[in-house]
């Protein structure tokens, strides 16, 4: 079966404001009854400190129907980190600043395009250990940090900040932009997912 997540990653936070807007978040989340304010055994990779939803949860999903699974809460996770929309791979990349796409899977086999993945080769590792993770783009051979490229479907999202919400139903936008505030009117980016 597998469990649905959702991943909402500030795209704008510092190492230096990470850990604070993750508080600020959570305080918020734990007033409006969101989440409960006791951690718990309730997500994956969490090490028993994820949140539980709260008793007002139905105010952040578009289905308030409880959710009957062990693996059903909220994970903050702080620090750089390349997040994902977990099985498959996206199909394209587009350049921050031409607006080129990179096609990466052919649209009629799904296949991946021969060297379309050169570009990124080592940019993800480079990132998350603190680097740029310079990419040359194809179309326009200047170069951008990794952090400013968008992907197909939001597959990936380079942050310091994100908040995984497991097993919920899908997050309103209205609720995505809430959280948005908190987060100091930062973008954000919202990964959907299944393992």
């Amino acid at each position: 079966m597998g469990d649905w997540f959702q991943t909402v990653v500030d795209l704008d936070a510092t190492e230096q404001e990470a850990a604070g807007l993750a508080d600020r978040a959570l305080a918020w989340l734990i007033a409006e009854g969101i989440v409960a304010a006791a951690t718990s055994d309730c997500v994956l990779g969490g090490g028993g400190q994820g949140h539980a939803p709260g008793p007002h949860y139905a105010k952040a999903v578009d289905d308030p129907a409880p959710v009957d699974l062990w693996t059903n809460g909220l994970h903050f996770q702080t620090g750089r980190t390349v997040f994902d929309s977990g099985q498959g791979d996206p199909a394209a990349a587009v350049c921050p600043l031409c607006a080129a796409e990179v096609r990466l899977l052919d649209e009629e086999t799904w296949e991946e395009i021969d060297g379309a993945w050169e570009p990124f080769a080592g940019k993800f590792a480079e990132w998350t250990e603190g680097g740029e993770g310079l990419v040359r783009c194809p179309a326009c051979a200047r170069e951008s940090s990794l952090a400013r490229w968008s992907w197909e479907d939001d597959y990936f999202a380079c942050g310091l900040l994100g908040l995984t919400f497991w097993n919920w139903a899908e997050l309103t936008p209205a609720f995505v932009r809430d959280l948005g505030r908190q987060l100091g009117g930062h973008r954000t980016a919202v990964l959907r997912g299944k393992l």
